[in-house]
């Protein structure tokens, strides 16, 4: 296969999402973490790629997305920019990089934005944060929002259920994506929420709204790549659609190797030089 399985292949900018929100074209994208999986994803047509810090879990074997460091999302942002050419790039920036205060956040943003080459940043959190993503904003560096379940901060929900589903929580979750809206972010990610919230919040917003586990109201939708691709295990949540079973394909494909060295079938005169 050659070329993308779009027809338009210039690179997807944070303009170009805005644009697709008015048109009503849906937005697709999907998390990498790797060079070779990011081109995939990449010539497959998606529109953007989030180098998530879900790679604390895929990639790393942790129970929560709280360990990893700055310097491990340059490692995996910097890879994935590598394997791309047309989607817009999305680093997620870790626990602790942006908490502390703006001025260490800011700081933190220029780095990863500077060693990795990505896009842009996505953060967790609303009003609580807004004064940091404005300055990250004012340094000329795109930001996006991710309301709902925030998994920086699961040790305060204690538990990955469905947000805002009463009332008091769903009005600040409207209330704070007006405000990332107003502040100038390009999207916000919504995990995890009502879809008939994740609608209104739509509706409310001009930037574009990425859903994951919000229904089909949102602009587009996010799927962590490794999950869609059925190479986790134990992992069924209601919102996850697996297009491929890779751990059986990948199970068998080792196991026919293991087989054929032990029998002394690999290699063949064929394939010895």
């Amino acid at each position: 296969m050659s070329g993308y399985l779009v027809s338009d292949t210039r690179k997807v900018t944070t303009h170009r999402l805005m644009e697709m929100k008015q048109k009503g074209e849906k937005i697709s994208m999907l998390t990498s973490y790797d060079y070779t999986m990011a081109g995939i994803v990449d010539k497959a047509g998606v529109d953007a790629i989030l180098i998530g810090d879900s790679a604390s879990n895929v990639m790393a074997g942790n129970q929560t997305t709280l360990p990893m460091t700055v310097e491990q999302m340059i490692y995996h942002a910097r890879s994935v920019v590598r394997g791309v050419q047309r989607a817009l790039v999305v680093c997620d920036m870790p626990f602790g990089s942006y908490q502390v205060n703006a001025a260490e956040g800011v700081t933190n943003a220029i780095r990863i934005m500077k060693e990795s080459g990505c896009d842009s940043l996505k953060l967790e959190g609303g009003e609580e944060i807004l004064d940091t993503v404005k300055r990250i904003l004012d340094a000329g560096i795109p930001v996006m929002g991710h309301l709902g379940l925030t998994p920086q901060s699961i040790n305060k929900f204690g538990t990955y259920a469905v947000r805002a589903k009463e009332q008091a929580e769903a009005d600040k979750l409207m209330n704070d994506a007006r405000l990332l809206d107003e502040v100038g972010c390009f999207g916000i990610v919504l995990e995890k929420v009502p879809a008939q919230l994740a609608t209104e919040v739509t509706k409310q917003v001009k930037c574009p709204t990425i859903g994951i586990g919000a229904g089909s109201g949102t602009d587009g939708q996010v799927l962590v790549v490794a999950d869609m691709l059925g190479m986790t295990q134990g992992f069924s949540p209601r919102f996850l659609r697996r297009y491929a079973d890779l751990n059986s394909i990948i199970t068998d494909a080792v196991g026919h190797y293991v087989g054929d060295v032990k029998s002394g079938d690999f290699p063949s005169e064929a394939e010895a030089y």
